[in-house]
């Protein structure tokens, strides 16, 4: 009846949209271990079987990186992920992209998460070009959406400003070069979920405001963003929402300008 009254009372007003859930995470737990060379005869053969059997032993050292996070992400968020150094933040977005299992709760997402890491791996023997061609087809890109898009990447990523780098192995580039490839390339597709870990602390910027640009596109066309940066400014550039991690626990959830000022109260930074 409170349904129907409030539908009479809103007629010839714009109905607000529900909004679509594309992250759930439910009193999530993580835990790593880690087997010491005292954990028992048989090498990697017999630690292997202890984490099948999810039995600890001796020399077995356990870090609970996550710890009981509950959330939930949906369509058209951007959402910032700060915390110290180990606080679990790049750990949260590894169980979110399913490369981590989980020791208790669960973990639901609407499509495929994307996780963008400095680290992620790229050819190293190979030229950027084939890594964009590569990349994009890991990604799900067709050849002719990745030669369509081809020159918006090597152009977004700059790395062809001081020379053509494009053609020559990626062994032969920084890690800033690398690392703004690999935004870029990812960034040349819409994604359901993409989890930017640290990728933005690269680059001049200029290119810093083409990628936080490109994330709020990326909120436009109905995406969710995660990013994880230790650069305040550029989470609330692009962020509207921030989680506030620390040991694993989720301490605070909510807008960015009430979180981040939290947190800069309690750290100092």
């Amino acid at each position: 009846m409170a349904e129907h009254n409030a539908e009479q009372n809103g007629a010839g007003q714009a109905t607000a949209e529900p909004r679509v859930p594309t992250v759930v995470a439910d009193d999530l737990h993580i835990v790593y271990r880690v087997y010491g060379a005292g954990a028992g005869k048989g090498g990697a053969t017999a630690a292997l079987s202890r984490i099948i059997r999810r039995k600890p032993s001796a020399g077995v050292r356990e870090v609970h990186a996550v710890r009981g996070v509950t959330f939930t992400a949906y369509r058209g968020e951007s959402i910032g992920l700060i915390g110290s150094n180990g606080s679990g933040k790049s750990t949260l977005l590894k169980a979110v992209a399913g490369l981590l299992p989980a020791e208790r709760g669960k973990v639901y997402t609407h499509g495929q998460p994307s996780l963008l890491g400095v680290n992620a791996a790229l050819m190293n023997d190979l030229t950027g070009e084939r890594n964009v061609i590569l990349g994009g087809l890991a990604m799900g890109m067709s050849r002719e959406q990745i030669r369509e898009r081809y020159q918006e990447i090597v152009d977004f990523s700059g790395i062809n400003e001081k020379g053509d780098f494009i053609s020559l192995p990626m062994r032969t580039y920084s890690s800033g070069m690398a690392a703004r490839l690999r935004f870029s390339i990812a960034a040349a597709k819409d994604h359901d979920v993409l989890m930017i870990d640290e990728a933005l602390a690269t680059g001049d910027r200029a290119f810093q405001k083409r990628s936080e640009a490109r994330i709020r596109e990326l909120r436009k066309e109905a995406g969710t963003v995660f990013l994880v940066s230790h650069n305040n400014k550029s989470i609330r550039d692009t962020c509207n929402r921030v989680l506030w991690l620390e040991k694993g626990e989720l301490l605070m959830d909510g807008p960015t300008d009430e979180v981040i000022k939290a947190y800069e109260k309690e750290t100092g930074k």
